[in-house]
């Protein structure tokens, strides 16, 4: 082995992206594509649960509100744990939780107990997500980043579009029980492909000083162009050990409460419309298969956008492509509000892919954004915060949904509402951006 040494992070942007970083990429894809149809899914078996329980519409919330608590939690728990114990075990063990709360959930007998399960379940869909995109933005190239970060976060977009239609279409033949059954089934079989075809991140072993053979092996299968492997080092501003306390170090504190709060109204919205849609246009009439295949839309249109704006945020300022993209986001939300309360399905139609490309998009751009923002040593840990703390605001949208329906609002009035949101994330994500500018914030996006 050659004793020149090389920067970590020098050596990932220098080599050309090798087919085991893809292999990295698009497992951690399926991952979230799960995720995606878990949360949709869920959406659609909410009638099927309404008929079989005799629910009110409020009865919902609790269901809806106890995974995304889940989902909080595990955030806040293995985010740290992940920059303390590597990120593939963490991984691998969320998805374990999360498949196996799934498959026990399915044969919940009353309420109650559905509530229980997908809290677990929400447990282990915390820890996955943001590991997932913390292992694909350490094994991308800085130039590439945002895009290869965006492009693996649309699986949680397409999952979601699956999931919808395909919950709407089998509900009659295998029952909300069956739909459960496949969301648990699903991650469970990704496991042995998980824990032999992905490793760990060469970042994270260099950082912890791990074994140097293990180091050399993996950055050999990325590398395998090269005939000798430089001694591999950190980066000059990592440090070893993690806490908290580091999202709020000099140059970070500011940014971290801007970013936490764009999470927040962001996924607001996004849980709202996907754990409310489906009823509330069943309720303006429309029937359970049309409403899944326009709530897809939603889904589509956050594929598309996330792709667009990851290409974007690669070449323009990141803060400023999101920014606009949410201010559109709120702009398509009160046309669609227009389109279903006089029945326009082109303007639903066409105002259900704007907000998914503006809203949507956005998140997944946001998550793109919150992975360079952060250092190595501190990168999950910040992911998780922003990932947690956007799921407090996922809980207040799936509450609010049922809230907002019980006060008998039109279809207008709610979604107007949520709009609000949309423009106060693009508002924050213009004063990070201001902050840059005028303040000069130190912000590593190298790593």
């Amino acid at each position: 082995m050659s004793k020149v040494t090389m920067d970590v992070e020098q050596f990932i942007d220098e080599i050309p992206l090798s087919s085991k970083q893809k292999l990295i990429i698009y497992l951690c894809f399926i991952i979230v594509a799960i995720d995606g149809f878990d949360t949709a899914a869920v959406g659609f078996i909410a009638p099927a649960l309404k008929a079989e329980w005799l629910l009110q519409t409020i009865d919902l919330a609790p269901l809806f509100g106890a995974g995304l608590f889940g989902l909080m939690a595990g955030a806040l728990i293995f985010g740290p744990l992940s920059d303390k114990l590597g990120r593939k075990p963490i991984l691998i063990g969320s998805v374990i939780v999360f498949g196996l709360a799934s498959v026990l959930a399915s044969f919940s007998s009353d309420i109650q107990t559905l509530i229980i399960w997908r809290f677990i379940t929400g447990l282990g869909l915390g820890g996955a997500l943001p590991n997932a995109i913390t292992l694909t933005s350490e094994y991308a190239p800085a130039k590439r980043r945002s895009n290869l970060v965006t492009l693996m976060f649309c699986g949680f977009t397409i999952g979601s579009a699956l999931g919808g239609i395909f919950s709407a279409q089998l509900i009659p033949q295998i029952g909300w029980h069956g739909i459960l059954l496949v969301g648990g089934i699903l991650p469970l079989c990704t496991v042995p492909f998980l824990y032999f075809l992905l490793p760990e991140s060469l970042r994270f072993l260099v950082l912890k000083k791990k074994s140097q053979a293990k180091i050399n092996f993996i950055a050999q299968k990325i590398a395998p162009h090269l005939n000798t492997i430089p001694t591999l080092v950190r980066s000059i501003n990592e440090k070893e050990k993690s806490s908290l306390k580091d999202l709020f170090a000099k140059g970070y504190a500011l940014g971290t409460y801007l970013i936490w709060f764009a999470f927040f109204m962001s996924l607001l919205i996004i849980y709202l419309i996907s754990s409310w849609m489906p009823t509330l246009l069943t309720n303006e009439g429309f029937n359970l298969s049309n409403a899944s295949w326009l709530t897809s839309i939603f889904q589509i249109g956050g594929t598309v956008g996330a792709i667009i704006l990851g290409m974007l945020m690669d070449k323009v300022d990141a803060t400023k492509i999101l920014s606009i993209a949410y201010a559109f986001g709120g702009v398509f939300l009160i046309c669609l509000g227009f389109g279903i309360q006089y029945a326009n399905i082109a303007l639903l139609m066409f105002a259900m892919f704007g907000v998914g490309a503006g809203i949507s998009g956005s998140q997944v751009g946001a998550n793109a954004f919150a992975s360079s923002f952060y250092p190595t040593h501190c990168r999950a840990t910040g992911v998780s915060w922003a990932n947690a703390i956007g799921r407090v605001g996922s809980v207040f949208g799936s509450m609010m949904g049922g809230w907002l329906m019980a006060l008998n609002l039109s279809s207008l009035q709610i979604l107007s509402i949520l709009a609000i949101p949309a423009f106060l994330a693009a508002i924050a994500l213009l004063f990070i951006q201001y902050l840059k500018r005028e303040h000069r914030m130190v912000i590593n996006h190298l790593g």
